[in-house]
């Protein structure tokens, strides 16, 4: 048994940068993280960006897979939802997409669920500390000294230039180009652009929270064990008091583990993500009554929002044939180690190149025109008309460019092609997630995200889906649909996939589609539809009779000395890649605890 001031249960991107600016304030904390998964420290399979699709195949090890029952959206189908298991979190894995949310996403945490602070005003402020805008460190908008960088590709951006400059010719309604898609105005919404990323364009390097906040840091009062998966906080009465893990690397093997425990004298701070952190509160009896019971797990606190509320975005990526004259990541995704060593040596060498890329170049976030409503109609106008319509910074959609095939059907052959993917901002439908077992850490988790179980998630797909083919076949380096790939259209349809081999003119008619081919739409969303790796608000920060898990100070409600600090607060979901909101989630918790700390 040990003692630290604070314990980090989890060792994802909130937990790094928490912890980190805690140990700089108050460099007499004794401070600890501990992570299931392994160290991210200068391995090349995390620091590389364009390693990351490759990744899902060959370093399972940093990687949580989660099975989750699909229900009547998705034809009852399982779904596989992976998350970050290493030091870092996600932002050691992900596809280092940098995107911010609309800034009404943040104020509704504030105004529609009470939570005082958590406005966009102060987390814009928080999202400029941690970053560095590299392109324009003086822009109004963004970070100019922060430890995460941000940048633009510098090559290999063929597919995302062609689609930005197709998508403001073809869409007259939106032929508008900006040079930045993040930039909280008016030009971030239905404007084409350049995609930015989270690598530095000095180096090349991916820039996640472990290596910026943790490893380069090095503060002393900091301390990370790895391959350590937290079971259980301890309490005295309602009082978390310290944590009791097992050794990951026996544990995974379902070897018998002697618990670990060691005592907090301050504070336990969960920050395990969407799927660990009401895990381990479910295991230290913090959850339903009903679910402790079954278990035979002793009740610290009934909090039956514990678990519920999960969300993601829906997402789905049509793949499209490319010609010979583009610049694609086909090879860097599906090609050996020996057939991309050419590019891992160009990286090696000036930081620059396929393995400096993500091949994410081209995007727009998408509000609906009265045209395009009126196709939607009338499954969405209830949504539309109470979330979206007095909320003109909210996207509806998030369209993207990648410069590759990235789907999963091994019958897909080896080859060109680029893919318009599309995933919607703020679904309607929800699931949850719950432990099976008390004392087993590894058994599956009582998972169902919850994909299309309302209708007006559907309807925004099949829209996206339009939209975004339209744009494809008059890309220049268009050469036909991938056909497995696609909707299965009635036969005879003018809609069937396949026909075209080249590129139609700018101002070509549109496809005209039936209800027959809507339907077939929407049987291909219900049949591909997957998650975006935006798990979150599992420990949603609400009021505890509407569901909530912990208050505005991030404290677990019923408790004291427990808080949680990661995605799985969030009380509604935001309109981009959750990367952005976990570093605001971690700069805040550290304020938070620091002024609790008497700074």
């Amino acid at each position: 048994m040990s003692s630290y001031d604070i314990i980090f249960a989890g060792g994802g991107a909130t937990a790094c940068i928490t912890a980190s600016r805690l140990a700089e304030a108050h460099p007499n904390l004794k401070i600890l993280i501990l992570e299931a998964g392994p160290d991210s420290d200068e391995l090349h399979y995390h620091i590389q960006p364009g390693r990351s699709f490759k990744n899902l195949l060959v370093r399972r090890e940093v990687y949580s897979f989660h099975i989750g029952k699909g229900g009547k959206g998705t034809g009852e189908r399982m779904h596989l939802v992976p998350a970050g298991r290493t030091l870092g979190g996600g932002s050691a894995i992900n596809f280092v997409i940098y995107m911010r949310p609309a800034p009404s996403d943040y104020d509704d945490w504030e105004t529609v669920h009470g939570n005082k602070g958590w406005n966009s005003s102060e987390l814009i402020a928080l999202l400029k500390k941690a970053e560095t805008f590299q392109p324009n460190p003086n822009h109004p908008s963004h970070g100019s000294s922060g430890p995460i960088k941000v940048s633009y590709a510098s090559s290999g951006t063929d597919i995302g230039t062609e689609f930005i400059k197709v998508g403001a010719a073809a869409d007259t309604e939106r032929s508008i180009t900006t040079e930045d898609l993040n930039d909280f105005t008016e030009k971030s919404l239905n404007t084409w652009g350049p995609m930015a990323r989270y690598v530095d364009e000095n180096t090349g390097r991916r820039s996640d929270a472990a290596h910026n906040y943790i490893y380069t840091k090095k503060q002393k009062n900091i301390t990370v064990i790895t391959r350590a998966k937290v079971r259980r906080v301890l309490f005295e009465g309602t009082k978390a008091v310290g944590v009791e893990y097992v050794d990951d690397a026996i544990g995974r093997t379902k070897a018998a583990t002697e618990p670990i425990v060691i005592k907090a004298s301050r504070l336990v701070v969960l920050s395990a993500g969407a799927f660990g952190s009401p895990a381990i509160l479910e295991r230290s009896g913090i959850a339903a009554t009903e679910l402790l019971t079954k278990l035979d797990i002793k009740e610290i606190a009934d909090l039956p929002g514990v678990g519920q509320n999960y969300m993601d975005h829906n997402m789905v990526a049509p793949a499209y044939l490319c010609s010979e004259d583009a610049v694609t990541l086909d090879v860097v995704l599906r090609g050996t180690e020996e057939e991309f060593k050419s590019y891992s040596e160009e990286w090696l060498k000036d930081g620059k190149g396929l393995f400096a890329n993500n091949g994410i170049d081209g995007g727009i976030r998408l509000r609906p025109t009265e045209a395009d409503l009126k196709t939607m109609s009338p499954t969405f106008d209830e949504r539309w008309t109470s979330y979206y319509a007095n909320k003109p910074d909210k996207p509806v959609i998030v369209l993207s460019s990648l410069a590759a095939y990235a789907g999963r059907n091994p019958a897909v052959p080896r080859g060109r092609y680029f893919s318009l993917s599309y995933f919607s901002t703020h679904p309607l439908s929800t699931g949850h997630v719950h432990i099976t077992s008390a004392v087993d850490l590894y058994s599956p988790l009582n998972f169902a995200p919850g994909f299309l179980t309302e209708d007006a998630d559907l309807v925004i797909l099949r829209w996206a889906y339009k939209k975004s083919r339209e744009i494809a076949r008059r890309m220049k380096y268009f050469r036909g649909e991938l056909v497995a790939s696609h909707p299965v259209f009635p036969a005879g349809s003018a809609a069937t996939t396949g026909r075209e081999e080249k590129p139609v003119d700018i101002d070509a008619a549109d496809i005209v589609y039936t209800e027959a081919d809507d339907k077939a739409i929407d049987d291909y969303h219900r049949n591909t539809v997957e998650t975006t790796w935006h798990s979150a608000g599992t420990c949603s920060m609400k009021a505890r009779e509407n569901g909530g898990v912990i208050d505005s100070k991030l404290n677990v409600f019923g408790t004291s000395n427990l808080k949680v600090a990661d995605c799985s607060i969030i009380p509604a979901n935001v309109s981009a890649n959750t990367y952005s909101t976990a570093m605001a989630i971690g700069e805040k918790a550290a304020v938070i605890i620091g002024q609790e700390l008497g700074n």
